[in-house]
C-alpha cells in the first residue's frame, strides 16, 4: 500500500538498494515502476530537459493557477466574462499570426485518441489528414499508459511502430502515407505524481511536451514537418497569461534544439468560457507559433456551467439539448471563425463523437446523416476542419469538407466572416433554452459513474451508448447533476414535475447502478471499479463546492509508487 504524505500524493516508501534505477539528474525523483522500454524515455538528458522546463516556469504557471482562481471567486460573486479594456489595442490592431506550414495547410479531418499503441497506428492510417495523440482527456494518466504513450510516439516518429494482435493474428504496421501528427500535452493543472522535481510533483504538461519534444524534434522535423513542427494541440486554456508561457515554453524548446523560432506550431483549444474572450489575444502571444483555435464544444458546456457554478439564473437544460443550435454555442463558433480567418490561421470545428452501430444499418444510416448535418453546418459557416472519433466516419465527414471546399485546403482567406464582428458579450453569454428531464438525470448518471469506472482501470476513451466519451462529457455530467441538486431544480420536460433533491439522486443513483450492471453483466461490473466510480462521482455531484474537475480527485486512485531497488516487481 502506498502512504500519503502532506501533498496528497504518495510518500515514497523506503526501499532495498540494488535493482535496476533511472538515470536522473540532480532534483529529480522517479517513483514509478522501472521498465527497460521506459528508460529509453526517461533518460538523464530528457529529464534534464523536462526539470530545466519546471525551474524556469513554475512560478508563472503558479502566477497563471492563482489568476484563475481569483477569476472563479469574481464569477461566484457574481461577476460575468467578457472582453478586457486592457486588451483592446490587440483585438482591434491590424496584425496576424505567421504563415501556416505547407505540411498542414490541409486539415479538412483530424482524427483524436489516446497514445495506445494500436490506436496510435490505425489512426495515423485512417485516411484523416491529421492525428491527435492525446495525453490529456482521452487518456487515464497512470504510469503506464504515459510512458508507453511515449514509446508508441517515438517509434511512430521513426517509422518503427509495429502491433501484433494475438488475438486476431494480426500484424499492424504504417501505410505509406500517414496522417500528421499532434500531440495534446495535459492541461496546466494536472500533476505527475510518478516524477518529483526538487520535492514537487512535476507539471503534467511539461512532462508530457518535454519528453515528447526532447525525443522526436530532429525526427518530426526530417519525415513529417518537411522542415517545420513539432505540432501540439493546447487545452484548458482560459486566459492569454497561458498562452504567453506556452509561448515561452516553445523558445526554450526550439532553442534547446537549435532550431529557428516558430518552428514549433501550436492549435489552441477554446474549450472554456474565459478564453472564447481571450481569443485574439491568446493568438497575438502565439503569433509565431500558431496555427489555429479548435471548438472543444463539450468541454466549452462544461465551462459553461462551471463558471456560472453560483447564477442560479442560468441552468442548463439536458446536455442533449446544448448543440450548436443554441445561439451562444453558435455565437462561439462564429467568432472563432472570424477570429481566427482575420489572423491568418485555421479555424478547426467540433468533435463527432458518433461510434458505427455495425449491427444496426437503419441506426447507422441515421447517426451518419446527423455527422453530414453537423459537418456541412460546419464548413458553411466557414471551418476549415474538423475532429472525429472513430475512422468510420472520416469518409463522409471528407465528402462533405471536399465537396464545399472548392478545391482548396482551407477557407481561411475564402471565409472572412466579417458579419461575425458584431457578436457581443450577450451573445456569448446568453441563457440555453430547453426542458430538464428525469432521463437527463439518468443519463448523466449512468454515463459519468461507467466512463470514470473506465477511467479509474487505465481507459480515457470509452465507447458509450454509440458515442466515444472522454473526460469531458463526464464533466459535463458531473456538473450538470451538481447544479440541478444544488438549485433545487423542477424537471419540467416530462410531465413528472419532480424537483432534484438528495433523495431523488439518491434513487437514481441506485436504479442507475442497477441498470449498467444489468448491461455490462455481472461478472464484468464485479470486476470492474463501478462501485468506487460510484462513490467518486456522487460525492462530487452532491458536494458543498463543485470541484475543478473530477479526474484531479480520481488521480490520486491511480498514482502507485514504487519503491527503490524494488521497481522490477
Amino acid at each position: 500500500m502506498m502512504e500519503f504524505g502532506t501533498n496528497g500524493y504518495a510518500a515514497p516508501a523506503a526501499g532495498r538498494k540494488g535493482g535496476a534505477a533511472y538515470d536522473v539528474p540532480e532534483g529529480v525523483d522517479i517513483r514509478g515502476r522501472y521498465d527497460a522500454e521506459f528508460a529509453k524515455i526517461l533518460t538523464r538528458d530528457a529529464l534534464q530537459f523536462v526539470a530545466d522546463l519546471q525551474r524556469e516556469f513554475r512560478n508563472h504557471i503558479t502566477y497563471a493557477m492563482e489568476c484563475r482562481k481569483e477569476a472563479k471567486m469574481r464569477f461566484n460573486n457574481g461577476g460575468l466574462p467578457g472582453f478586457d479594456p486592457a486588451t483592446r489595442y490587440v483585438r482591434e490592431g491590424e496584425w496576424i499570426c505567421a504563415p501556416v506550414p505547407p505540411a498542414v495547410a490541409n486539415r479538412m479531418v483530424e482524427i483524436t485518441g489516446p497514445t495506445e499503441r494500436k490506436m496510435v497506428i490505425n489512426a495515423l492510417n485512417s485516411g484523416a489528414n491529421v492525428f491527435m495523440a492525446d495525453f490529456e482527456d482521452a487518456l487515464s494518466p497512470s504510469w503506464e499508459n504515459l510512458i508507453r504513450g511515449h514509446v508508441n510516439l517515438k517509434d511512430a516518429v521513426d517509422g518503427t511502430i509495429s502491433f501484433h494482435d494475438k488475438a486476431r493474428n494480426r500484424v499492424y504496421k504504417l501505410n505509406d502515407q500517414t496522417a500528421k501528427l499532434f500531440v495534446r500535452p495535459r492541461g496546466w493543472h494536472l500533476p505527475e505524481a510518478h516524477i518529483f522535481i526538487d520535492g514537487e510533483p512535476a507539471t503534467g504538461c511539461l512532462v508530457d511536451f518535454g519528453l515528447y519534444f526532447y525525443h522526436n524534434f530532429a525526427a518530426f522535423r526530417r519525415t513529417q514537418g518537411a522542415g517545420s513542427g513539432p505540432f501540439f494541440y493546447l487545452p484548458k486554456m482560459e486566459h492569454s497569461r497561458e498562452a504567453k508561457i506556452w509561448n515561452s515554453i516553445f523558445e526554450r524548446a526550439e532553442k534547446m534544439a537549435g532550431i529557428e523560432n516558430g518552428s514549433i506550431r501550436a492549435t489552441v483549444l477554446i474549450e472554456t468560457l474565459p478564453a472564447v474572450f481571450q481569443m485574439d489575444e491568446i493568438l497575438y502571444e502565439l503569433r509565431d507559433h500558431s496555427v489555429g483555435l479548435n471548438c472543444g464544444r463539450w468541454d466549452y458546456i462544461f465551462s459553461y456551467v462551471k463558471t456560472f457554478q453560483a447564477h442560479p439564473d442560468r441552468l442548463i437544460p439536458d446536455r442533449v439539448l446544448v448543440g450548436m443550435n443554441q445561439h451562444f454555442m453558435r455565437s462561439y463558433s462564429d467568432l472563432l471563425i472570424r477570429t481566427c480567418h482575420r489572423r491568418g490561421v485555421h479555424a478547426m470545428g467540433g468533435m463527432a463523437a458518433q461510434i458505427p452501430i455495425r449491427d444496426d444499418p437503419v441506426a447507422n444510416e441515421a447517426a451518419l446523416e446527423l455527422v453530414r448535418k453537423d459537418k456541412l453546418r460546419e464548413v458553411r459557416a466557414g471551418h476549415d476542419g474538423t475532429w472525429a472519433a472513430h475512422p468510420g466516419l472520416i469518409p463522409a465527414i471528407m465528402e462533405v469538407f471536399t465537396n464545399n471546399m472548392r478545391n482548396s485546403p482551407h477557407q481561411i482567406h475564402s471565409m472572412k466572416r466579417e458579419d461575425a464582428a458584431n457578436v457581443t458579450e450577450e451573445d456569448l453569454l446568453q441563457k440555453p433554452v430547453g426542458v430538464r428531464t428525469m432521463e437527463g438525470l439518468r443519463l448523466n448518471t449512468r454515463v459519468g459513474i461507467q466512463y470514470l469506472a473506465a477511467w479509474l482501470t487505465g481507459t480515457g476513451s470509452v465507447p458509450l451508448y454509440h458515442l466515444m466519451e472522454d473526460a469531458a462529457t463526464a464533466e459535463i455530467s458531473r456538473v450538470q447533476n451538481w447544479q440541478w441538486l444544488k438549485y433545487g431544480v423542477e424537471l419540467d420536460g416530462d410531465g413528472l414535475g419532480l424537483k432534484v433533491n438528495l433523495d431523488l439522486f439518491g434513487r437514481v443513483v441506485e436504479e442507475e447502478m442497477v441498470r449498467i450492471e444489468r448491461e455490462v453483466g455481472q461478472e464484468r461490473f464485479k470486476k470492474g471499479m463501478y462501485r468506487e466510480a460510484c462513490k467518486i462521482f456522487t460525492r462530487q455531484c452532491t458536494a458543498p463546492m463543485l470541484d475543478d474537475f473530477l479526474t484531479l480527485d480520481a488521480y490520486n486512485r491511480i498514482v502507485i509508487h514504487h519503491p527503490k531497488g524494488l521497481s522490477k516487481l
